[in-house]
């Protein structure tokens, strides 16, 4: 099979495709003939050592993919051949073919296509299980969410305003915001030109954002400890900005603030169930229309270090996808 395969840790611009064993399929597995798989900011930190879990040498990078069931191990009866999935994995995505275990693989809502089902997964997963399961977000709440145009952040935007909450998003420059503002923000602060503290406070009538979903940490933690209205829960997705804040304990005490980390793959080890419960409200939203998933940007498998490079450079709104058949 072709896969994107790295033998040594390396930059995200070396990544090529060549050709490679398909993968064995493990006690309570299910494989995966792939035709598209989603591309995610921690695909540019695996291939270089420097994400939290390091696969052995050599390996594909790829944490999403959605394409057909084409094998399942003994006793799988999650899914069938034939069936049309959407699966998380620990790596292995960019490849012709790809092994998921059974509980971490879903069908396909009725009507999304290929693309869509690859970029589904961790993003949605993610931003739906932070705000319910996490921060307990509720209806009338105010959410602000950074980064809003971007993998996680725009579906964040989706997932509070189905919740009923009513969202501020940021993100760098008007035509960011207009895409978050398509997606069900009801306010947008440009983070490159205005002050988000204060904005936040003015929108707000001074009380803060009740929840902040922040995947990108440096300067606009920073704003949001001090934005973040009394008992105000901040959510720790992660951070693109480069920069992982140091927080001072004193203004969590004097608002009583929560920080909560939130790395939505344990969880899929921790807690299944509550993983499975997450992904059925999305499909029922999806299939009510209640979410619009953005794919901004497609390429081919071939050219996997050009997507990751887009990414870095912040040029893909929603998510990219690699179309690998």
């Amino acid at each position: 099979m072709r896969a994107v395969m790295i033998d040594e840790w390396c930059s995200p611009t070396d990544l090529r495709v060549r050709e490679a064993p398909a993968p064995a399929l493990p006690e309570g597995g299910v494989r995966i003939k792939v035709h598209a798989a989603g591309i995610n900011f921690a695909d540019g930190l695996i291939v270089q050592g420097k994400y939290q879990e390091k696969p052995a040498l050599p390996f594909a990078p790829g944490f999403e993919v959605a394409g057909e069931v084409i094998e399942v191990a003994p006793g799988v009866t999650r899914v069938a051949a034939g069936d049309t999935v959407f699966a998380v994995l620990n790596h292995g995505g960019f490849a012709d073919e790809a092994v998921a275990r059974a509980e971490d693989v879903h069908r396909l809502p009725a009507g999304m296509d290929y693309a869509t089902g690859a970029a589904f997964p961790i993003a949605y997963g993610t931003s739906h299980f932070a705000l319910t399961d996490r921060a307990g977000l509720r209806a009338g709440e105010t959410l602000l969410v950074h980064g809003a145009a971007g993998g996680v952040g725009l579906t964040a935007v989706e997932c509070g305003a189905a919740l009923g909450a009513t969202v501020i998003a940021t993100a760098g420059g008007a035509d960011k915001l207009a895409v978050a503002a398509a997606h069900g923000a009801v306010h947008g602060i440009d983070s490159r030109t205005e002050d988000v503290r204060a904005r936040v406070k003015e929108l707000t009538g001074g009380r803060g954002a009740d929840v902040v979903y922040d995947p990108v940490g440096g300067d606009l933690f920073d704003a949001s400890l001090r934005c973040t209205a009394p008992d105000g829960r901040i959510l720790v997705i992660g951070f693109a900005s480069g920069t992982v804040p140091q927080i001072p304990a004193n203004h969590l005490l004097v608002k009583n603030l929560s920080v909560i980390g939130v790395y939505w793959g344990a969880y899929r080890s921790l807690a299944p169930q509550r993983i499975s419960d997450s992904f059925d409200q999305l499909r029922t939203w999806y299939e009510a229309g209640l979410l619009k998933p953005r794919v901004s940007h497609t390429f081919g498998l071939d050219d996997a270090a050009t997507a990751l490079q887009a990414l870095k450079d912040r040029a893909v709104t929603g998510k990219a996808v690699l179309i690998c058949r």
